[in-house]
Formats: structure tokens, sequence, C-alpha cells
């Protein structure tokens, strides 16, 4: 009697609440797909909500990649879950991200989770809607354009230069490759973006910025939840720290009149504000500021680091890229010579050093995707998308999936080069987004990430200590050994 009064206290201990958390989950399947459109006669898409408040969210943070690469073989194409406190459809492919890029302010609008708009701010780009984000993106495009480019070689090439020495004198040393890249992207971004002289971020002050950053970044995708030790709250404590930096520009900018015929992005935001008579919005400068360093450093460390993989890895592209810089007579014979300065109109003339580039970019896209929210409900590949549903749009899986491509694990430049290039199809290739939405600098991000190129073709070889690297996603694509190498003089034989 004994023992079954026991056995039967174990069972009710250990069976009752699994009972209760599996009715639990259940309950919350299906109060999440209640939201589901019932005069639209299509079906929701395939899949799971996950736990109950939680979603799925944890899984994407904790296992990212697998977690998607799982989903992509259960469901398909396009999918619904739970993620950051709200139902969501992902979706990849080209013709069903097509109609989510040019259904702008038709069937969807921007809406990133809360803890990315809590952290960025309301004022930034990103998260505009209508005529606000339109004017703000007129205003920004002025500092991409083709004149202000031009004006901006010189000041990539120094960094860039500077960047290449370091590591070359080095020698026998190991370089960590990714955060170096995202030291000297960072530097270019608050010199050309924010307008930030050399002298006024001396390399304490830039490592507490580059610190910050990393962290704001970590913490971008978390649970809307501000206490201590949360995700958010460290994202925030962060962002503090760069926005106090950012307004001791701003202050400095305003309290100076700047004449000068090329100007950053900064102060082109600064004087459109004064010059329709607006109030000047200190807050949202900030977050505007923040949102041009993070765009500006983040994804191009990211795209650059992936060039510097694919490029140790695939001499023979290396060799090919060199070879494109001497027929353009970019590249001296002799180590005595002097290289030929670079302009936009020479850059524009290295079509292979594009298609490496493009080639990169659809291998290793740095943004995974974007966030859209569903104006309405709409029909999207014979499945209903319901109106207030979050709607996730990918970039690297949509690469992935795309037919056009032959031997699309290969990293191969030339399927770029011919007359009728692989992407014909506009949207099987998306590294910049589309749409209203476009990447605002993808013009400068393209002619950075050139220079780069011309640079360390130009100057060094290098050799990844622990050859290809695993890549993580948090939230740009990085390699989770920081890309160890070791760099050497090139000796101007090929």
């Amino acid at each position: 009697m004994g023992f079954s009064t026991l056995l039967a206290s174990a069972l009710c201990t250990l069976i009752l609440p699994l009972l209760l958390f599996l009715a639990a989950v259940k309950l919350w399947d299906l109060y999440c797909v209640s939201t589901r459109d019932r005069l639209s006669r299509c079906p929701l898409p395939p899949g799971t909500m996950g736990l109950p408040f939680f979603g799925e969210t944890l899984q994407l943070v904790l296992q990212r990649r697998k977690f998607l690469q799982m989903k992509r073989r259960k469901y398909g194409f396009i999918y619904k879950t739970h993620l950051f406190g709200r139902p969501t459809v992902r979706v990849m492919g080209a013709e069903n991200v097509k109609q989510i890029l040019l259904g702008e302010h038709r069937l969807v609008s921007v809406h990133w989770p809360a803890s990315v708009r809590t952290i960025l701010g309301a004022g930034c780009l990103s998260n505009l809607h209508d005529s606000l984000h339109k004017n703000r993106k007129r205003v920004i495009m002025q500092a991409f354009s083709r004149e202000a480019l031009q004006h901006y070689i010189p000041v990539i090439e120094e960094e860039v230069r500077g960047s290449i020495a370091q590591w070359l004198a080095r020698g026998a040393s190991c370089v960590l490759v990714y955060p170096e890249v995202k030291r000297l992207m960072f530097r270019i971004a608050m010199r050309i973006l924010l307008g930030f002289e050399p002298h006024q971020t001396d390399p304490e002050t830039e490592q507490q910025l580059v610190e910050a950053f990393e962290e704001m970044t970590r913490n971008l995708f978390s649970l809307p939840i501000d206490v201590p030790f949360c995700g958010l709250y460290r994202g925030l404590k962060a962002r503090n720290v760069i926005h106090s930096k950012i307004e001791e520009n701003i202050k400095a900018k305003m309290a100076k009149d700047s004449n000068t015929q090329y100007k950053d992005a900064l102060q082109l935001l600064i004087e459109h504000t004064q010059k329709n008579g607006e109030q000047l919005n200190m807050q949202e400068l900030k977050e505007s500021a923040t949102e041009l360093l993070f765009g500006g450093h983040e994804t191009t460390a990211s795209a650059a680091t992936s060039l510097m993989t694919f490029l140790a890895l695939h001499v023979d592209v290396l060799h090919k890229v060199r070879k494109e810089l001497q027929i353009k007579d970019l590249l001296s014979s002799s180590s005595s010579q002097e290289n030929k300065p670079l302009s936009v109109e020479a850059l524009e003339q290295l079509k292979y050093t594009a298609c490496v580039i493009k080639e990169t970019l659809r291998l290793s896209p740095p943004v995974p995707g974007g966030f859209r929210v569903a104006l309405k409900t709409f029909e999207l590949n014979g499945y209903q998308i319901p109106k207030g549903w979050n709607v996730i749009y990918s970039i690297g899986d949509t690469h992935d999936v795309a037919d056009v491509y032959t031997d699309k694990e290969e990293f191969n430049p030339d399927r770029f080069m011919s007359s009728h290039p692989e992407d014909h199809a506009r949207f099987n290739f998306i590294p910049f987004g589309g749409g209203l939405r476009s990447c605002v600098g993808k013009e400068f991000a393209k002619l950075l990430l050139k220079i780069f190129i011309v640079e360390l073709a130009r100057t060094c070889d290098w050799h990844l200590l622990n050859g290809a690297p695993t890549m993580k996603t948090g939230p740009t694509v990085y390699p989770v050994d920081n890309l160890p190498a070791k760099f050497i003089r090139f000796n101007g034989i090929m």
C-alpha cells in the first residue's frame, strides 16, 4: 500500500505538470492561430508557435542558423512562427520576397521588433514611415552622391592603408581579422558619416565606443524586458554611451559654420532641420547618427571579413583581381613604383572585382533579412498572411534557394561576368534589400569594399590559420573564431 501511494504521488508530481505544460502549449498555439482572418479562404502557412509568451524566440537567439535551416527543411519557403512577442510569417524565395518588398505601404509596412525600435529609437530612418521616411532618406542620400563618394576616397584609402601597415608590421604574429576590420570600418564611418576628425577619437575613446557598439548590437534582438541583466537593459546602457559621444559632436557642429563643399550625413541632417525652420530634436539626431554608424560599419565589417575569407581560400580569384588591376594600370609591376591614385571612374572599370563583391554578398550577405507587418490580410503563394502579423523576409535563404545559380555552394565570381549574369531575376540577389526600403548607403558600401580589395591586393598576402571559419549571425554574419590570419607583404610577382 505504501509503495502504491508513493508511485501515485510520483506520477502526479511528474506527469501532471507535464500534462499541464503540454495543454498550455496547445492552448497557446490555438490562441495564436485564432488571430487568422476567417474571411480568407486561404490557410495559414505551416509551422509551430513555440512556448507560451516566449514563442520560438529563445530557439532563434540560441541556435540562429541551425534553427532557421531546420524550419526551412521542415516547412518550406513560407512558414509561421512566433518571434519577439508577435505571430510571424517567415518568407524566402524570389517571387515571395518580391511581393513583400514591392508591397510597402500597400500590403506591409516596416516593423522591427520592440527591442530594435527601443534601442535604435523612433527617430531613425529604419523606423520612419511615409513622407517622414521619404524626406529623411532624400537628405541622407546627398551624402552618397557621386561627387561625395569621390571626396571620400582619400579618407578610405588612408584608413585602409594604415590598418594594413599595422597588420604587416606584426610579422609572424597572429592578427584577429574580424575585430581589426570592425575597428577600421568604425573609424571610416566616424569620419565620413559623422564628420569626426582623427584627433577627436583617441585610441581609448575609440575602443570604448567600439565595445559599446558591440554590446548594443549583441542585444538588438532580445526580449522586450527592460530590467537589469536582460539583453534590452544592456543594449540601452551601451546605446547611452554612444549617444553621449555623438551629442558632443553635434553640439560642436552646431557651434561652427560649415561651408565645405562636401558634407557628412550628420551635417546634412542638421542643416536640413535648420533650413526648414524645424525645431532641432537632439534625440532624433542622435538616433539617426547611431543608425548611420551601425549601418556604416557593422555591415561593411561583416562583408569585408567575408571578402578576405573567400580571397584567402581562393587564391586564383585574388590572382585574377590583381590581373585586372594591372590591366587597368592600378597595380605597379615594380615595388619601387607608386600605385596610381583611385577615383570613382577607375573603380567603376573594375568589373571582375565588382563580381567578387557580388559573389561574396550572394554567399554571405551581412544582413539576414528584414521585418515588416501586414497592413491587411493578403495571399502569398496560396497562404494567408493575416493583418497585424509580422513578416520576415530572408535574404540569405532567398540566395540559397535561387534556381538561377548553378553550383550554388561554389565561390565563383565569373557567374556574374557573362552578358546574361545569373542574377538576372531581380529578387534572386537582394543583399541590400529592395523596393522603397533598399539600403540607403549601398553605393557607399560597394565603393568602400572595392577600395578595401584593391588596397589588400596591391599590398599583401594573407593566410588563414584555422582554414574556412564557421559563420554565425548576431545580428550580422561573422566568423566564430574572429578569423586569425598572418600577413606578408605582396612582392608583386603573380
